[in-house]
């Protein structure tokens, strides 16, 4: 099973180099492509250093970006990665098992939030983050969520919604299949936590719920900033 890993880039030059070296240390990714949505730092440049990385740029948005770098992947597997998420060692080990049911469609796996190194008194409950992705059964961005291919393009992809456009992605891809939410970690950084811990919990957790309910994607953008 080829898989390809898709990251959409803003500004993070930072991450992006590391990323992409810790992705070619692991076995079974077939390619990885770099969608910068207008980065005005050196995150293009220095994903464009990295060998083996195809990079292109597209209208600002992690639906589009994400759509974007799909629509040229020649994988089985899209994993949709983003630059300061980091995967297991054995990512395509856990893909492949996912897999092994043909009734799966798509999975994604639990995070782990990590301070790197930030200190505070806001990191003993770096916990509270990792809440949903033990709960729930959509898994959401920092989740690396994976689907098959031709099941992802079947169902449109990402809508291009301003936020929840990996929830609703879930909801679409449920409706074909099972999604599966592998034992195996992720590790997230904490930095969006630890800057308002309170706030963020709150949204990542009462967000999805408010959107089930119906209320537009735009509101809940013009409240939780610029998303990257």
């Amino acid at each position: 099973m080829r898989v390809t890993v898709i990251i959409p880039t803003l500004d993070e030059e930072a991450r992006i180099a590391r990323q992409l070296e810790a992705l070619s240390r692991l076995d079974g990714i077939h390619e990885v492509i770099v969608v910068d949505g207008g980065s005005t730092d050196r995150t293009v440049a220095l994903a464009r250093a990295s060998p083996c990385t195809r990079v292109l740029t597209a209208r600002r948005g992690r639906g589009v970006q994400m759509n974007a770098g799909a629509r040229i992947a020649s994988g089985d597997v899209l994993l949709f990665l983003h630059a300061d998420v980091d995967l297991p060692r054995d990512a395509a080990r856990w893909i492949a098992e996912a897999f092994e049911d043909p009734t799966v469609v798509a999975g994604a796996f639990r995070t782990k939030t990590v301070a790197e190194g930030r200190r505070g008194w806001a990191r003993r409950f770096l916990g509270l983050a990792d809440l949903r992705s033990r709960y729930t059964s959509l898994p959401y961005r920092d989740q690396a969520i994976f689907a098959r291919a031709a099941v992802f393009r079947r169902v449109g992809g990402f809508p291009e919604l301003p936020l929840m456009e990996d929830l609703e992605l879930s909801r679409r891809l449920r409706r074909v299949g099972r999604i599966r939410t592998m034992p195996a970690i992720v590790r997230v950084s904490g930095r969006r936590f630890l800057a308002r811990p309170i706030y963020y919990t709150v949204i990542a957790n009462l967000f999805p719920l408010l959107y089930r309910l119906g209320m537009p994607p735009r509101l809940f953008a013009a409240r939780y900033g610029h998303p990257r």
